[in-house]
């Protein structure tokens, strides 16, 4: 097989025939003899033997005698840039489109105790009462991220949830009795979103819907936010949370494949 063009000094040409090796089984012909692996790739028979074998040796490839066949251990060549971009990262070019469609910041947050705590965020330069970026806490039952969440929780684990006290070290302005609590969250969970119109500080007005894995349990929120003196109750409901919502499931989707990704490959 002649050298590749366009490759520089430290080209391993072995480790590129491996890969077109491994690239040569197809839907239609999952098993071939050597003859046809070593066509498909352009490889002198010999070198494409010795490429199998060792593909055999690394249990990437098994031999039989109908010839050589991919083993499902190579589905870890793609779980290993799955897992290596992060859950979060998978989500964000949904935030990104978001972003793009709404011209405001976009959050996902997760519960920390009795508060959020923000995971990942893509932001559009605003002025806001208060500062968020990755790590920031705030109390979780005064956020819209807070309340889709909470929502979820049985009435034990709410309970324990919302005794610990917060570590925001924000006092929030909305300070429900357990009545008025009970009630926005009943609301929250009948219609599978949340709003806040600043109950958190002023100025601040944000829409969450849940995030969920494949098995349909809640484990992080998605928020749109904005300044209250910007974007009024009925544009963010008419227009945002349409938009919201079809992210918020485009991601629950994406974590649910996630979720069928194999964790363990065996020979």
């Amino acid at each position: 097989m002649p050298a590749r063009p366009d490759t520089g000094p430290d080209f391993i040409e072995a480790l590129a025939r491996g890969l077109d090796v491994i690239r040569a089984f197809q839907p239609r012909r999952p098993v071939m003899p050597l003859s046809e692996v070593a066509a498909a790739t352009g490889l002198a028979r010999p070198t494409a033997r010795r490429i199998l074998l060792t593909l055999v040796e690394l249990g990437y490839v098994r031999q039989g005698e109908s010839g050589f066949a991919l083993t499902p251990k190579v589905l870890e060549l793609g779980v290993a840039y799955i897992r290596s971009t992060g859950l979060w990262e998978v989500a964000r070019p949904h935030m990104e489109r978001l972003v793009e469609r709404t011209n405001e910041s976009c959050s996902i947050a997760q519960l920390d105790g009795s508060d959020i705590v923000y995971v990942a965020r893509v932001a559009v330069p605003k002025i806001v009462t208060l500062s968020v970026q990755i790590g920031t806490k705030f109390p979780a039952l005064q956020t819209s991220l807070g309340k889709v969440q909470l929502a979820a929780l049985t009435p034990a684990e709410l309970e324990e949830v919302l005794k610990q006290p917060t570590r925001s070290g924000l006092t929030p302005r909305w300070q429900p009795d357990q009545a008025e609590r009970d009630a926005e969250l009943r609301d929250v969970r009948a219609r599978g979103w949340a709003m806040t119109d600043e109950q958190l500080a002023p100025g601040i007005r944000s829409i969450a819907a849940p995030l969920r894995d494949g098995n349909g349990t809640v484990v992080a929120g998605l928020n749109v936010n904005c300044h209250a003196a910007e974007t009024s109750l009925e544009f963010m409901l008419d227009h945002h949370l349409p938009l919201l919502l079809q992210a918020a499931g485009d991601i629950s989707a994406d974590f649910a494949r996630l979720d069928t990704v194999p964790h363990i490959v065996v020979a």
